[in-house]
């Protein structure tokens, strides 16, 4: 006989376990990332416009994202309209969307944990504020979220308190967060830290600060990186355009490939990276912001399929592919948006797509490999870099066809002789400055002619 009140096992979270799981597997970076893609979905929803595909237009130059780190504490604030008092209230700091949350349109949320798993990775003292537009009328509110004190209060209760404020300059958010954690404070004192998150911002937002964009890090604008292909000569970069219907929403997809810098001179490098190379690969975009970068990994095909693993004699390779939809969760992105669902069946679908200019590059290269290096040096020069917005569109990538000849397999030969013989026989071929190699050589030579036939 079960006891009354004991026929239910309670399987009720702990807002400790949450707060450990949503936090562990995403980086200080990312967390900073998902503020800076909460105050863009307010840009792009104030804009108008749709980050949906390159020839987009719309001006985002009045929008602006500052950023200050130091080593005791993380700021960010935006002038790109503010959370309203409704959604602070209903949806922007539960844990998860809800079910009738309205999804914002082509941003690059999912989940609705962005926000609270950002600053509960920093610290332990979180100050959100919030100024807004209703009805003409500028509105404010705070909310202040001391982590332990609302850890200890229980299990019982997971909201937060809402208070009046001041208003912000213009309408946006501001997070303060204070009490940083041990790691954070450690990365947040290091300039090199600083110095990556710049790099990364100027990176996976290029498109959106190519539109206007401004985002700051300690008061210092970051400049978008050019994203670029080379065209001219024989040389042509393909662009391809698509659409799927999915649960009745639109999936717009764009593929771009071609040369971004020249091959290396080397046939067959020696494995050094430079940063044509770690600019290479396949990138990944999904409504706006670039979520896999220089990828070379089985993950966009290589070594797969039929597909050679990535080797640096594919260096100056760069393809794109570009989703864009009003509903993000249709998007094959994972939850720290900075990877790829590989299982997902729209990025299976478009996979082949990414395939063909690829290996159009490898064979180019192979070939190049057997052709005279100055001419084909001389074409590939030929071609200008140009941003991808003017690529025009073209199913396939156009490479010199190059005519290739039969190579002659060689063999390299080592030994060792008393060096007082190989002066001798240096002397003998009339130079005793001869290097050991040009000895060699020479008494191949004069051995082959004396007892081989010549061809």
């Amino acid at each position: 006989m079960i006891p009354a009140g004991k026929s239910k096992a309670s399987a009720n979270p702990t807002k400790a376990f949450f707060v450990r799981m949503i936090t562990r597997d995403i980086t200080l970076e990312d967390c900073i990332f998902d503020l800076i893609d909460n105050s863009i979905d307010g840009a792009w929803e104030l804009a108008g416009g749709r980050p949906m595909s390159l020839a987009d237009d719309t001006d985002l130059s009045a929008y602006r994202i500052s950023i200050d780190i130091k080593p005791d504490s993380f700021s960010i604030r935006d002038n790109c309209g503010g959370i309203s008092l409704d959604d602070a209230a209903n949806y922007a700091f539960t844990f998860g969307r809800k079910d009738d949350a309205e999804t914002e349109n082509f941003s690059i949320g999912v989940y609705g944990i962005g926000m609270k798993r950002a600053v509960f990775k920093m610290g332990s003292k979180i100050d959100i504020r919030s100024t807004f537009t209703d009805k003409g009328d500028l509105l404010s509110f705070r909310v202040p979220v001391e982590v332990d004190a609302w850890l200890a209060a229980g299990d019982g209760t997971w909201d937060f308190d809402i208070e009046e404020a001041d208003n912000l300059e213009s309408p946006g958010v501001q997070i303060e967060v204070t009490k940083l954690n041990e790691a954070a404070a450690r990365s947040f004192e290091s300039p090199r830290f600083i110095q990556d998150l710049r790099r990364a911002i100027s990176r996976d937002y290029a498109l959106h600060l190519h539109r206007g964009l401004t985002i700051e890090v300690e008061e210092k604008p970051v400049n978008g990186w050019a994203i670029e292909l080379r065209r001219g000569g024989e040389f042509s970069p393909m662009r391809a355009s698509f659409q799927e219907d999915i649960e009745g929403e639109k999936v717009f997809v764009e593929v771009l490939a071609g040369m971004e810098a020249l091959p290396p001179e080397d046939s067959d490098p020696d494995g050094d990276w430079d940063e044509d190379q770690n600019r290479s690969g396949w990138y990944v975009v999904c409504n706006g912001r670039i979520v896999l970068a220089a990828d070379k990994s089985s993950l966009t095909g290589w070594g797969t399929e039929n597909w050679p693993q990535w080797h640096p004699q594919y260096t100056g390779f760069m393809g794109l592919i570009i989703f864009s939809s009003r509903r993000a969760d249709l998007l094959p992105l994972t939850t720290t948006k900075r990877s790829v669902d590989a299982t997902s069946p729209l990025y299976r679908r478009y996979r082949p797509h990414m395939r063909e200019p690829s290996k159009a590059w490898i064979a180019y290269t192979n070939a190049r490999k057997q052709t005279e290096k100055v001419k084909v040096a001389d074409q590939e020069k030929e071609a200008k870099a140009v941003p991808i917005y003017e690529v025009v569109v073209q199913p396939s990538v156009v490479l010199p066809q190059i005519a290739t000849k039969k190579r002659v397999p060689e063999a390299n030969v080592l030994y060792s002789v008393p060096k007082p013989r190989l002066l001798k026989l240096a002397t003998a071929f009339g130079n005793i400055r001869m290097t050991y190699k040009e000895v060699g050589l020479q008494s191949f030579e004069y051995a082959y002619a004396d007892l081989v036939e010549e061809d």
